[in-house]
């Protein structure tokens, strides 16, 4: 029972992971405006994501514009994108592999411990996916606060950290949890089968100890000739 509590904890934590790393993936509000100095435009809010960018006037109107070239995205941002997408699909095969591993699913082997294998599999799948989207919510989040205490750059240029990117710390610290969880599972299960493979059997020790004792050995068996 505590098994099969952890590895459906595991697979919410995993599936809350996968919808938060495609809900970063998609939301435009990476950067938003700065309202610093004689910058104080509060009507209209400015969003800048992976995919678009958005004009919101006025808590009102929203116009959003996809970005005409990706090589007019800043560095950080192309392979933001490119990770994003791929910690997007990783993030898929993760779920769906801890799935075919979980034990009340019956479209794969009984065996558990092919099943613990799997859950292995989808437990390094997760923790894997979950530094694929630390590491551009970071490199983003890093080169904001850069520009931000930079006094070179103009301050209509200056934007600050948007609701995605605490999303993505929060999706990537999700599917590392979920990945360690499903590990700590198969570290039990492995240590549960050695257990119970190593200890003998109170009828084994019984027959093996009579056997013993009916049989004389080789050395007594000389003596009496």
């Amino acid at each position: 029972m505590a098994s099969n509590a952890l590895q459906i904890a595991g697979l919410v934590l995993g599936g809350v992971g996968m919808v938060g790393t495609v809900a970063v993936t998609v939301m435009p509000q990476w950067r938003v405006s700065a309202f610093i100095g004689s910058n104080i435009v509060v009507f209209e809010n400015l969003w800048e994501g992976l995919w678009m960018n958005c004009m919101r006037h006025a808590n009102i109107r929203m116009q959003c514009k996809i970005y005409d070239s990706l090589l007019a995205l800043s560095p950080d941002l192309q392979a933001s994108r490119g990770l994003m997408c791929t910690a997007s699909v990783l993030s898929f095969l993760a779920f769906m592999t801890a799935i075919l591993g979980m034990k009340c699913t019956r479209c794969t082997s009984d065996d558990e411990k092919v099943k613990s294998y799997i859950l292995l599999t989808a437990g390094v799948l997760f923790v894997l996916t979950g530094f694929v989207v630390l590491i551009p919510v970071s490199w983003v989040a890093n080169s904001i606060i850069r520009d931000f205490y930079n006094p070179i750059v103009d301050i209509a240029q200056k934007r600050e950290l948007g609701e995605a990117l605490y999303i993505g710390w929060t999706a990537a610290l999700v599917l590392i949890a979920a990945g360690a969880l499903f590990c700590c599972i198969f570290c039990c299960s492995e240590r549960s089968h050695s257990y119970r493979y190593s200890i003998p059997s109170h009828r084994t020790t019984q027959r093996s100890y009579h056997m013993e004792k009916k049989s004389p050995s080789v050395y007594s068996r000389s003596q009496y000739v």
